[in-house]
């Protein structure tokens, strides 16, 4: 009970921050609007069949939305010095990293609930809400937790806006291509057994990313 009040007390820092300045989520939900409003004109202009580039296009505006706020997730708190006191305090360091990461998982969740109801009202498509939400939270899930560990890794360093993306990405191509595929499976109304391989592929990654994340975040931050 203890190591949860921790990891709720972190997790409610950051919402009562965010919930002050607003800056990372309006940022993140701007960024996926306007990704979505340029590749909807490119799609119309070439005629393209959106239910089967439509979840590329939609993992595009989650990733690099994403990308904004789990770069902000440490650096803000580094430049202010408050991660110092955060150390410093006695929270367990797995506490601390899976409280951000249940932040950057609920920002993220927020951006995406924003963003898919416009998707189908640009392209006039029917969305299968199930299991396309599922499909969905499970990448965002194991996109969060690698993404808060490599936010630490590159908060330390001196480009990091540019360090992130760098590192995450390459990470992430198991994860994200499971990801499209299950999306894009959901959106042409296809059998579960027809994706079934890339859901098993999906699942383990989110299970190797939170458990390798939440073990060596300690080393990150210590570092």
């Amino acid at each position: 009970m203890k190591f949860l009040r921790q990891v709720l007390a972190i997790v409610q820092k950051d919402l009562a921050a965010e919930l002050r300045t607003k800056e990372n989520l309006s940022a993140m939900v701007v960024f996926a609007l306007l990704v979505l409003v340029i590749f909807n004109f490119a799609f119309e202009l070439q005629g393209v069949d959106i239910t089967v580039l439509g979840s590329g296009v939609l993992w595009v505006a989650f990733t690099f939305s994403g990308i904004l706020g789990l770069g902000r997730s440490f650096a803000a708190e580094k430049d202010k010095g408050s991660l110092e006191g955060v150390l410093l305090s006695p929270v367990d360091r797995g506490a601390v990293f899976l409280g951000k990461a249940t932040s950057n998982f609920l920002f993220i969740t927020v951006m995406e609930a924003v963003t898919l109801p416009l998707f189908a009202l640009l392209n006039n498509v029917g969305m299968p809400w199930f299991p396309l939400i599922p499909y969905i939270l499970l990448g965002t899930l194991g996109f969060a937790a690698m993404g808060t560990l490599l936010s630490a890794v590159a908060a330390s360093t001196k480009m990091r806006e540019v360090m992130l993306p760098i590192l995450l990405f390459p990470v992430s191509i198991p994860l994200l291509m499971a990801a499209v595929k299950l999306t894009g499976g959901a959106l042409q109304a296809r059998a579960f057994a027809d994706v079934s391989n890339w859901f098993n592929i999906l699942i383990v990654y989110d299970v190797i990313f939170l458990v390798v994340a939440f073990w060596v975040f300690e080393y990150v931050v210590e570092e």
